[in-house]
């Protein structure tokens, strides 16, 4: 019976020791010889037995590691359940049980050299793992019922290996170690190649927008991001204030990509997920263009292996670590951070490129603005149509070379645009590469004049594309249009003040000056208001963009420093406030 019984527990059952679908393994109930106490012991190890029986269907289910006995094949096909960390998850389970199947011929070898063994011996032999195999097998039930799919496959080991039973404790964890090998191989492809393995969706990384309405623990929010001294609820309004969805207008080659914040292990920071996408980001724009190498050099500085040797560092080790993880993360967004801070600075010339925006986005060539508003002021007071988008191009044409602005580089990049009612049919077949489309705050509704649907695009030249990005362009497209009506009824207000002096020698009556008063009020106003534009929030603003961006080596900080001046820039023009007049 012995023998029977160690066959039993190693999932193969007999006469003695039945096999039901529902309760498992059982001692037969018509046994003479068996004394109740006897009978109970037999049941206690028939339930570990079956615990085990359920471990290896499941790990034949999924990985096909383990030979599936037919006499108890019950469970159906689990077709929600798949991917790379169930099989992980399945291997490491496999290990955890090799002890138990040792313990098993250890004790054959035992009752071979010694017949007089009872069955209490296999009990105490087995203790272990009457207190293991339970608290296991709720976390298997768990991925079951709850078709627990990828890196939470992460967080419901790691929970449950929370607990304070040392052997389940370290059972768990070893499975856990297990898990966390795809982890380091999916991090090592995505952070040194830009590759996104993840076929069934199972990576905290996805190709992609943000799906938007995750919620972030309270936390977090206070967190240092170890960028510029930002916090992550600092980040995180930075990055909400983006109007639109970036899709991928700007190069083919350029794809977005979000964080799954489901699938993010609780133990691993929201601040570190942040990195890990952005060193990925960079990593693959760099890999996808075909821009040639000498100019671009390795974004990781060629430090691929050092790099590589440390996760797989990370990966050896029996317990996670979130000091020596971000360490290593920090390490490589360091490296990648740095070598973008040169390309874009001392490469690419980002300071000119800002420079750039602001003399025709913000206005910062007035006399420019002056004359292409009294060019086409004729051609932008009645509704557009076909041919206004190429005769305001004219114009802003014979302006710049009005005013001296001959650079033959420079020009081509910009292109004013008219959004007409019929545009966006026409441009659906294909559009401007580089360029942002205009956007109008009501696009079913003809524009009542040329003015109202005037917009600015730039061709923005390579890697500049990731920081100028097409929701950066619309929202300085929003400031653009905002700037030239205020500059627009300046002019008109400037050409009233002509008009009147034309006309102070003629007899006036009492309508006359209160029209020059109210003129007067209203110039006073929208000098005013033109001066404090210009200067408050304009020059101020940018010269503190300047000023981090040269206290920096960090990529990182330029985009925080760059969306916080632009969204400065919105808030103190009042183009966010709701209007107090229509």
């Amino acid at each position: 019976m012995i023998h029977e019984l160690l066959l039993a527990l190693s999932g193969y059952p007999g006469t003695i020791f039945t096999w039901n679908k529902r309760n498992g393994l059982q001692v037969s109930q018509d046994l003479p010889f068996l004394h109740p106490s006897e009978t109970s012991v037999l049941n206690r190890l028939c339930k570990m037995g079956t615990d085990y029986v359920r471990f290896t269907e499941f790990i034949e289910q999924h990985t096909g590691h383990v030979h599936q006995q037919e006499h108890y094949s019950s469970q159906p096909s689990q077709t929600g359940l798949h991917g790379i960390y169930l099989r992980a998850f399945c291997t490491g389970l496999h290990s955890m049980l090799q002890p138990y199947r040792q313990a098993l011929l250890d004790l054959e070898q035992e009752f071979l050299g010694d017949p007089h063994l009872s069955i209490s011996h296999v009990n105490y032999k087995l203790e272990q793992f009457q207190l293991l195999f339970p608290s296991v097998m709720v976390v298997v039930e768990t991925i079951k019922c709850q078709k627990i799919h990828g890196c939470q496959i992460l967080e419901t080991v790691y929970k449950h290996s929370c607990g304070g039973l040392p052997p389940v404790r370290m059972a768990l964890e070893k499975i856990l170690a297990v898990c966390h090998g795809v982890m380091y191989k999916q991090l090592a492809a995505w952070m040194l190649h830009g590759l996104l393995l993840d076929q069934s969706e199972e990576f905290f990384v996805r190709q992609g927008p943000s799906a938007g309405g995750a919620t972030v623990a309270q936390d977090e929010e206070d967190e240092d991001l170890g960028i510029g001294g930002l916090s992550g609820k600092q980040l995180r309004e930075l990055q909400d204030l983006r109007l639109i969805e970036e899709e991928n207008m700007l190069a083919p080659s350029l794809q977005q990509f979000s964080l799954r914040v489901e699938m993010l292990p609780s133990y691993i920071p929201i601040r570190v997920a942040e990195k890990i996408l952005f060193v990925g980001e960079s990593v693959q724009m760099f890999e996808n263009h075909n821009h040639s190498p000498s100019r671009a050099g390795s974004i990781l500085k060629h430090q691929e292996d050092t790099f590589a040797t440390e996760l797989h560092r990370l990966k050896q080790q029996p317990l996670f670590s979130l000091v020596d993880f971000e360490n290593v993360i920090d390490a490589i967004r360091s490296t990648v951070a740095e070598h973008l801070w040169t390309l874009m600075v001392e490469e690419s010339d980002l300071l000119g490129q800002l420079k750039i925006i602001k003399d025709f986005y913000l206005l910062g060539r007035g006399e420019l603005y002056q004359v292409f508003i009294d060019l086409a002021q004729h051609m932008l007071k009645t509704p557009p149509s076909a041919v206004t988008e190429h005769d305001v191009n004219v114009a802003f044409q014979q302006a710049a070379h009005k005013v001296l602005l001959d650079d033959d580089n420079l020009l081509p990049l910009l292109h004013l645009t008219i959004d007409y009612q019929g545009k966006d049919i026409k441009e659906a077949s294909g559009s401007r590469e580089g360029t942002t489309p205009p956007q109008d705050s009501s696009p079913r509704d003809a524009p009542s004049t040329g003015w109202a649907a005037l917009g600015l695009t730039y061709k923005v030249q390579w890697p500049l594309h990731i920081l100028f990005t097409p929701a950066v362009l619309e929202k300085y497209n929003v400031v653009f249009r905002y700037l030239l009506s205020v500059r627009r009824v300046q002019s008109e207000l400037q050409h009233c003040w002509a008009l009147q002096m034309q006309r102070k020698h003629l007899k006036s009556n009492k309508t006359d000056a209160v029209k020059w008063r109210l003129r007067n009020h209203m110039a006073f106003l929208v000098d005013n208001l033109q001066y404090y534009l210009q200067v408050d929030v304009l020059e101020s603003q940018f010269s503190q963009l300047l000023q981090q961006i040269n206290s920096t080596r960090d990529f990182e900080s330029i985009r925080l420093a760059h969306d916080h001046f632009l969204s400065n820039l919105l808030a103190q023009s009042f183009i966010l406030l709701k209007p107090v007049s229509i």
